[in-house]
């Protein structure tokens, strides 16, 4: 699969089968989060990968009772890490290390996409709840919740913008 089909493939998925993803995809998923671009290579970013059902069923609770969280075999919890991105004062605190976790998830969907995996960003939730369930350090800011599993439905791809309204050339 190339890159631009793996981007045109890709959907959102909320329904996982009950299968457990080999250790071996899981590492390829984690080499696509660490070799992603960052700002000033500082890789200011943390994932928290989480497996544990106990766990999952708490996070999908402090992600406004998404229960599709829940039932993925995996959550990648993507966080800032604002101790790094004060190399760049303020604007690499809340911008520079949202952009690079931004770029991680999407390097790693599109893994996952290539892999058969199922993946959705997830950005509702309470950052406190989700803090609180994995007791993480003050400097490090959930951003996105990733459920990554086997999908049981895929569904048909949505409409896009024609790329006369989106992209100018100038």
């Amino acid at each position: 699969m190339n890159v631009l089909e793996a981007v045109r493939k890709r959907r959102s998925i909320r329904n996982f089968l009950e299968r457990d993803i080999p250790e071996e995809v899981v590492a390829a998923l984690i080499d696509s989060l660490i070799w992603a671009p960052s700002a000033g290579n500082l890789q200011s970013r943390r994932f928290y990968m989480v497996k544990e059902k106990r766990l999952r069923k708490e996070l999908a609770a402090g992600a406004l009772n998404q229960n599709f969280i829940r039932d993925a075999p995996l959550v990648t919890v993507c966080c800032t890490d604002s101790r790094i991105g004060r190399r760049y004062g303020r604007r690499g605190v809340e911008l520079y290390t949202i952009q690079d976790v931004s770029v991680s998830i999407m390097c790693m969907m599109l893994t996952a996409e290539e892999k058969g995996l199922g993946t959705c960003w997830v950005g509702a939730f309470d950052e406190a709840e989700i803090s609180r369930v994995l007791d993480l350090p003050a400097h490090h800011r959930p951003v996105a919740l990733v459920p990554v599993g086997y999908p049981s439905h895929i569904p048909a791809p949505t409409s896009r913008l024609p790329a006369d309204e989106v992209v100018e050339f100038r």
